[in-house]
């Protein structure tokens, strides 16, 4: 329990400039405060005491102005940053080490039983004011962009940005971290133009070849002329 606590707490202090010590992460931050809150909930949960779980949820989102249901899977090191209005919903899983700013919901689109939320993988880093909504999954070290809206699945290493999201950057695992796909074009990746650096830089020789030939015409129109 004590080594759970004291990762939070360093995971705040490594990923807040704002911070001074640790204990005032531990006194004044309220996404700190719900996560420890949600542990409470979310045992209760487990043992079915469901009641019980709803009212110290309750109890937390009142205090801290972050709602999180006792059902949520949560995994370690989560950092919530100002965190007034996230919500996260019944059927949310989240991994290790993700960001979420305020604002963020973790949604369904649906009234049916079952799991109806998204699931947040390691390393996911989610902007403020962004609603995730659906039973998908976001991949691992996954960038969403502020007040995006995300409807379907996120592949690994990307980066999405818009209403609805749409993916502008994506990257390759190696080694458990993520690197540019350098060397593959712009594409087509369920229906969103996937932009990389070496796809811009064709589309800007492209460019350029053009603007050469224009000034070669152009060039022999005024010969002509002259002549």
């Amino acid at each position: 329990m004590f080594q759970r606590l004291r990762e939070d707490i360093t995971s705040y202090v490594d990923r807040d400039p704002a911070v001074r010590s640790s204990l005032e992460v531990f006194f004044t931050y309220p996404g700190f405060h719900a996560i420890i809150w949600h542990r409470l909930s979310h045992a209760l949960y487990q043992r079915r005491l469901y009641f019980f779980a709803r009212i110290v949820s309750a109890l937390s989102r009142w205090l801290t102005g972050i709602e999180i249901h006792p059902g949520a899977k949560i995994g370690s090191r989560l950092f919530i940053d100002h965190g007034t209005g996230v919500v996260i919903g019944e059927t949310a899983e989240i991994g290790d080490d993700v960001t979420l700013y305020q604002g963020v919901t973790l949604g369904g689109t649906t009234l049916e039983k079952g799991k109806r939320h998204p699931t947040l993988e390691n390393n996911v880093i989610v902007g403020s004011g962004a609603q995730v909504l659906g039973p998908f999954t976001i991949g691992q070290n996954a960038r969403i962009g502020a007040n995006s809206v995300v409807l379907k699945e996120v592949p690994p290493c990307s980066t999405v940005i818009g209403i609805p999201g749409r993916v502008v950057r994506t990257g390759k695992m190696q080694d458990g971290k993520c690197f540019d796909a350098y060397g593959t074009p712009a594409k087509e990746m369920d229906g969103e133009e996937v932009v990389t650096e070496a796809g811009l830089q064709e589309q800007l020789k492209e460019l350029a070849d053009r603007i050469e030939t224009l000034e070669g015409q152009l060039a022999k129109s005024r010969k002509g002329e002259e002549a």
